[in-house]
């Protein structure tokens, strides 16, 4: 595949680790070794649902495109490819590399059908947002919501609960995700979407169980039974991110239990776990038409951030 002259683009390989971090590197001003490490991982091990590319020129890397399908994340009904991380090295800018790279993500999901690509950007990257307009893209009816992690400390340097936790621990037992958890979540999304939605929650939940030094996934029981879950994941690097964030793909709460301060227990335990690993922020995608769960971030203290979501669609 070739879309000029001295540009070639291929499928990212593990050997292309060192390339990877280096052009990031000198991008961004900082090393993201872990972040890029545990991306080519998973691309190796479930290649159905990561897209990574490089471009390069005259033989040398010089670009890189990492996406991951979207099978229900943020409460889509359809599936979508999210553009996590696009780069290009200084000297390659301007050449075509980087719409080179994102023509071989769209010729891919085309090839399987996925009919969108959603990414976000800072208000501020003119960069970003100027080539996300020349390759089609708008904004996305949809408002990516962020909160600070609270945190309060008592003597001695330890977080005590303040009156938000110790409400919300009332309502419920909270407790990591396990893999006996997943068909309570199936029957939970179910009940909420009307579609099931298995291959994506198992996907998932497999997806937080090996990442096991950022297991924040949690689950709520109320007489042992499961009341609600939240699918969360802690990275570095994302969009162009450098400081850890940790993201929201799902919450769900089962409607007998509705108004019952489940959600609240699942954010609560969310945000002490959070602030034990020294993440100060979290942030979910949120359509602008659900009013119900924008109602319910808000109350979480959750609003909009300097970042937006755009579409790009295919079909």
């Amino acid at each position: 595949m070739e879309p000029s002259g001295r540009l070639k683009v291929r499928r990212l390989a593990r050997t292309d680790l060192d390339a990877v971090v280096k052009l990031d590197a000198a991008l961004s001003g900082r090393t993201r070794r872990a972040y890029f490490e545990r991306r080519l991982a998973l691309a190796l091990r479930d290649p159905d649902l990561h897209l990574q590319f490089a471009v390069e020129q005259d033989g040398a890397h010089c670009g890189h495109a990492l996406a991951r399908v979207l099978e229900g994340e943020f409460g889509a009904a359809s599936t979508g490819l999210r553009l996590e991380v696009i780069s290009v090295a200084h000297d390659a800018q301007g050449l075509g590399a980087g719409r080179a790279l994102h023509e071989s993500l769209e010729q891919e999901a085309a090839r399987r059908s996925i009919g969108e690509l959603r990414t976000a950007t800072g208000w501020r990257d003119t960069d970003m947002l100027q080539f996300l307009a020349r390759l089609g893209y708008a904004l996305a009816p949809s408002l990516v919501l962020e909160c600070q992690v609270p945190a309060v400390v008592g003597e001695g340097g330890v977080a005590e609960p303040n009156d938000y936790e110790r409400l919300a621990g009332d309502s419920a037992d909270v407790s990591l995700l396990t893999a006996k958890d997943l068909d309570d979540m199936v029957r939970i999304d179910r009940q909420i979407t009307g579609r099931d939605r298995r291959s994506y929650i198992q996907h998932a939940l497999d997806e937080a169980l090996r990442e096991s030094g950022v297991r924040i996934s949690l689950a709520a029981r109320q007489d042992g039974a499961m009341a609600g879950y939240v699918m969360a994941r802690a990275d570095l690097g994302d969009f162009g991110r450098t400081e850890p964030v940790a993201v929201i793909d799902t919450i769900g709460v089962a409607p007998d239990c509705a108004n019952q301060g489940i959600g609240r227990a699942l954010l609560s335990q969310l945000f002490q776990n959070l602030s034990t690993l020294r993440i100060e922020r979290v942030e979910t995608i949120v359509a602008a038409a659900n009013v119900d769960l924008l109602g319910f971030f808000h109350g979480a203290g959750f609003a909009p951030g300097e970042r937006l979501a755009f579409v790009k669609r295919l079909q």
